[in-house]
């Protein structure tokens, strides 16, 4: 039976593998993005998360399959806790009401390996106390203290928490709304092709997460696990943390940390 999903983050990198994943499937998707999508929106802004939040429930009639939120940045800059934190919390809970309406509700979070690294602890506290204005000054002072590399990890971890509070709070168990994470490795996509082409980088990068089963991951092998999260037969998972990383965070982590 044809389902009706939302994809932020829909016309590139993984957002735009889920989207053809359905279409292919015979899903109706309603993309989100700042450009060539269903909704236009800019998720950086709360004016631009309530206009796609609205214009989602009008072309979808009220009623909403299942949520994938894949929109995110990675350059480190203060747009960058909107976009990753709020551009999926303020989306999700605006859209609540429409996926309790649906028979099989299933939400899906793009988090990030990232977020098991280390992050600034502020910062991840203002996000999940929904403090968007503090979160931006805390991450303009990450920058200008040389910090920037954990504004990426501390965007995700706070985004795994609030998946796993979430998950079991009011509206959402009980309302049959599954809420889970898929947390990549190296994707190769266009937010990581200029520190894959470049040699000091990727060594870089290698070290911070390696990936000793099959390597980096393509969009699409993203979008298969992502698929069978949004599946209706799925019933019982919520509130997990779904790595896709042939490896790293069992390389990188200890064995009792499961």
């Amino acid at each position: 039976m044809s389902r009706l999903v939302v994809v932020t983050g829909a016309a590139s990198g993984i957002g735009a593998a889920v989207a053809t994943m359905l279409r292919s499937r015979g899903d109706r998707v309603i993309g989100v993005d700042l450009k060539d999508a269903e909704v236009c929106a800019d998720l950086a802004t709360p004016e631009g998360r309530a206009a796609a939040v609205a214009a989602v429930l009008e072309q979808s009639g009220g009623v909403v399959d299942g949520l994938v939120t894949c929109a995110g940045l990675s350059v480190p800059s203060p747009v960058l806790p909107r976009v990753n934190y709020f551009g999926t919390t303020e989306l999700a809970t605006g859209w609540r009401a429409a996926l309790a309406a649906s028979s099989a509700p299933r939400v899906v979070l793009i988090g990030s390996i990232s977020g098991t690294q280390p992050v600034d602890p502020a910062l991840v506290e203002a996000l999940l106390a929904d403090d968007e204005d503090l979160a931006v000054s805390l991450a303009e002072a990450a920058i200008a203290d040389g910090r920037p590399k954990q504004l990426y990890p501390s965007s995700k971890s706070a985004l795994a928490q609030w998946a796993r509070r979430t998950c079991v709070a009011p509206g959402w168990a009980d309302a049959g709304i599954p809420v889970n994470v898929v947390a990549p490795g190296v994707v190769l996509t266009p937010m990581s092709a200029a520190l894959v082409a470049d040699p000091d980088m990727k060594k870089v990068m290698d070290a911070a997460v390696p990936m000793p089963l099959h390597g980096y991951a393509s969009p699409e092998d993203l979008a298969r696990v992502v698929g069978f999260l949004l599946s209706p037969e799925l019933t019982h998972v919520t509130g997990q943390v779904l790595y896709v990383d042939g490896g790293a965070e069992a390389t990188l982590r200890p064995a009792d940390r499961f």
